[in-house]
């Protein structure tokens, strides 16, 4: 069978990421294999302990993209330091030996191998002596709302959403940008001023710039909500620690409850994080959230 092989972290899934699975297939064709090879942690973390790995998506999220993308096997390989001590020619022993590609496909500045000593020129002098074909991807370029034309990568998708950009991300992704985690209990102040809200503890994920968003919650049983999103340390109350905090409008049910899984599509930047000098001050603008927010996202 012939079979398209692609290495990388894969994170988000985006347009760029979609290009190569779409050029993968357009290799093998119908009847052909496209296989990602991919790691969980990402190797970073592994080299890089002390270094926080912010990423877009979990590891459950990519696979269930890659698939959704058109992807026939999502291999997922666990780095340690010593497999990330390979010679190029041991990691690629290391892939081939599970898989017979026809193609590879990587982009002009893929590395591989202990001190990224590998690259395009010695893949596909490998590939000339084991009988597969490297296929070079270029980048692929998105526009921003400003206009501004950037490469579709990971890293200026995590830079956009750290600064709140979430519209612009979602231009890159070719979806919006959702965030997933599992709730968790908070301070429980929202409930005791008219607005509860479900904690959401995110894990690695990247979060956005602190902010009040506008977006969609979805829950487990299928129900969709509209959602307004708070990220930020709730400086009217002199808490220190960053939180992710939704607000289910229309929701009946008990956010009170713990330990359920929340996904939330983060599409419009609303306002600043403010400190309000008193309860009632923060209630008016609360409410005036609500409004917009209605306003830009429907259900």
């Amino acid at each position: 069978m012939a079979t398209a092989l692609t290495i990388g972290m894969f994170d988000g899934v985006h347009a760029g990421h979609r290009g190569i699975i779409d050029q993968a297939r357009a290799a093998v064709g119908s009847e052909g294999a496209v296989v990602v090879v991919t790691f969980e942690p990402a190797p970073a973390v592994v080299l890089s302990p002390e270094k926080r790995f912010w990423r877009l998506m979990t590891d459950r999220q990519r696979t269930a993209a890659l698939k959704e993308a058109g992807v026939d096997i999502v291999h997922v390989l666990e780095p340690n330091q010593a497999f990330l001590q390979q010679t190029p020619d041991q990691f690629l022993d290391h892939i081939l030996g599970q898989f017979e590609p026809t193609c590879i496909l990587e982009g002009r500045d893929f590395r591989f191998g202990a001190r990224r000593a590998g690259d395009v020129e010695k893949l596909k002098a490998v590939g000339s002596q084991r009988g597969f074909d490297v296929l070079l991807v270029e980048d692929i370029e998105g526009q921003l709302q400003d206009g501004t034309i950037v490469a579709v990568r990971s890293s200026v998708i995590r830079d956009l959403i750290q600064r709140g950009r979430v519209r612009d991300a979602a231009k890159l992704l070719g979806r919006p940008w959702q965030l997933e985690g599992i709730v968790v209990k908070g301070h429980q102040r929202g409930r005791e001023i008219g607005c509860p809200t479900a904690n959401l503890d995110t894990g690695d994920l990247v979060l956005p710039r602190d902010g009040v968003y506008a977006g969609r919650a979805y829950l487990e049983s299928g129900e969709v909500h509209v959602a307004a999103i708070s990220v930020g340390t709730n400086p009217t109350f002199d808490d220190v620690v960053r939180t992710c905090e939704v607000h289910l409008l229309d929701f009946q049910g008990e956010v009170g409850a713990y330990d359920w899984p929340l996904k939330v599509d983060v599409d419009h930047w609303i306002r600043e994080q403010l400190i309000f000098d008193s309860i009632d001050s923060l209630k008016n603008a609360m409410s005036r959230d609500l409004e917009r927010i209605r306003d830009l996202v429907s259900v």
